[in-house]
């Protein structure tokens, strides 16, 4: 039945959109999702790691890196809703060459999902080392490899079943718990040596570009790991499908009926998605803030897998030993909600993109339920065995990192086609939403070639150099 199945759009499922604010709100949700798992590895570490590098210096960037690829991903959904198409149903459309009966796009995104793996990875080996702290015989070699499997198994038991209910409420009691943690952590930090002064912040919100290359790599860097990035605009349209987005506005008519109807639902993501992005760009800010004044003040720029350490650390020096405890505690939350995000997202992205080479018909309730399923258990698996191999986790996220950079050039893309050969006329925005969307596509398309440049090409020449220079 089609009320059963949000990815069969008909009449029968037709919904009017809501008019008020309150009304609104009942339907918000999909882009909380997205910030269980936007506000994980990435701005506990990684953004923490920018602010104890540059300081106060960069919070402006931060902060226009979170706002500025939300275009992107509104246009997305924005395709969802209007034509209730899935994320690997609408690539499939893109123009191009085609392997079998799926779009290369699909292809080469199955092929760069493999290096993302890694990056999963090392967030399940994150979870574990914090649980360290609590559990110190977890650092021995077997009982370390059991902790990676129960945790990948915990994960796949909340997953597996595949409910949006429980995912959407999950995220958002994960989010609650992280972002009273946040709070605590920098009210704590007020009452220490390293409390942030009205100044501080001043300096962090006026714009600047630093003049040291340094600095301007480290804000490039910053760009791909804040807000949104490529694999989270493509799960987003599944959230919107399965929240009943695309159900409600129906098949796409000739219809001023139908016209109402896709604005309206059009209108609810857009508070959707801008609510999400005030929510994790408030938390990223606040890991910005932790990094900037407790470790760059004391010149410290530690090994990604030690930031929780350290940070933990500099809580007991200053407030004793619980504050540790605690800091870490809420670490472990950032983290298992990255992975539980990342896992309801891959586990659909998957089961479509299989769909589309041929594999089952992922319209089918029962047979795509059963691939969320399979994957829900496989998926974890191979994370928490990448781990036990590599045993690197600021490596893992690295590579799966540069995988991300190229997910997000398909992404802008796609987005570019959907908004000007496939979008309903209708449908058209204003001028200065042409202008948000065509700002945001350019920013990650330069920011994508300067990435790619430091990270790939730089350290390929060198090797290449340090190779003919042993040969001769």
């Amino acid at each position: 039945m089609s009320s059963e199945n949000p990815y069969h759009v008909t009449e029968a499922t037709i919904q009017e959109p809501p008019t008020s604010f309150w009304q609104r709100m009942k339907y918000v949700g999909p882009g909380f999702i997205l910030s269980a798992s936007i506000v994980g590895s990435g701005e506990l570490i990684a953004t923490t790691l920018v602010g104890a590098k540059a300081g106060f210096v960069l919070m402006w960037f931060i902060i226009f890196s979170c706002m500025v690829k939300v275009a992107v991903q509104l246009e997305f959904g924005k395709h969802a809703i209007s034509s209730g198409e899935s994320t690997m149903e609408s690539l499939n459309s893109l123009p191009g060459p085609r392997l079998g009966k799926a779009n290369w796009s699909i292809w080469t995104w199955l092929v760069l999902m493999s290096a993302k793996m890694l990056q999963v990875g090392g967030i399940v080996g994150g979870v574990v080392l914090a649980l360290v702290h609590f559990f110190p015989f977890l650092a021995q070699p077997t009982p370390q490899a059991c902790a990676l499997l129960i945790v990948a198994a915990s994960v796949s038991l909340l997953v597996y079943r595949g409910y949006y209910t429980l995912i959407e409420k999950a995220s958002l009691l994960m989010i609650g718990a992280f972002t009273l943690f946040t709070i605590a952590s920098l009210v704590a930090l007020q009452f220490t040596e390293f409390a942030i002064t009205g100044s501080d912040l001043a300096s962090g919100l006026l714009p600047s570009i630093p003049k040291e290359t340094a600095l301007l790599l480290i804000a490039m860097g910053a760009f791909g790991i804040t807000g949104v990035g490529g694999d989270e605009i493509m799960a987003y349209n599944y959230w919107l499908i399965e929240k009943g987005y695309a159900r409600f506005t129906g098949p796409r008519q000739d219809t001023a009926e139908w016209e109402r109807r896709a604005k309206g639902w059009i209108r609810v993501m857009y508070w959707d998605a801008i609510m999400a992005m005030v929510a994790y760009t408030f938390m990223t800010v606040m890991f910005y803030l932790l990094g900037a004044a407790i470790l760059n003040r004391q010149g410290m720029v530690p090994a990604g897998d030690q930031v929780i350490n350290t940070l933990g650390n500099m809580y007991t020096d200053t407030l004793g030993p619980w504050a540790r405890s605690l800091y870490i505690l809420g670490a472990i939350v950032v983290l298992y909600s990255t992975l539980f995000a990342a896992l309801a997202a891959w586990t659909r992205m998957f089961a479509d993109a299989f769909g589309r080479i041929g594999l089952y018909d992922f319209k089918d309730p029962k047979a795509r339920g059963r691939a969320i399923a399979i994957a829900a258990w496989i998926i974890p698996a191979i994370w928490a065995v990448l781990y036990m191999v590599m045993q690197d986790a600021a490596l893992m996220v690295i590579i799966g990192g540069l995988a991300t950079v190229v997910i997000l050039l398909i992404v802008v893309l796609a987005a570019l086609y959907f908004r000007y050969f496939r979008l309903d006329p209708r449908l058209r925005p204003a001028p200065w939403y042409d202008a948000w969307l065509w700002l945001s596509s350019i920013a990650i398309f330069l920011v994508a070639i300067i990435v790619l440049y430091d990270s790939v090409y730089n350290p390929l020449r060198e090797l290449l150099q340090t190779a003919g220079g042993g040969a001769s």
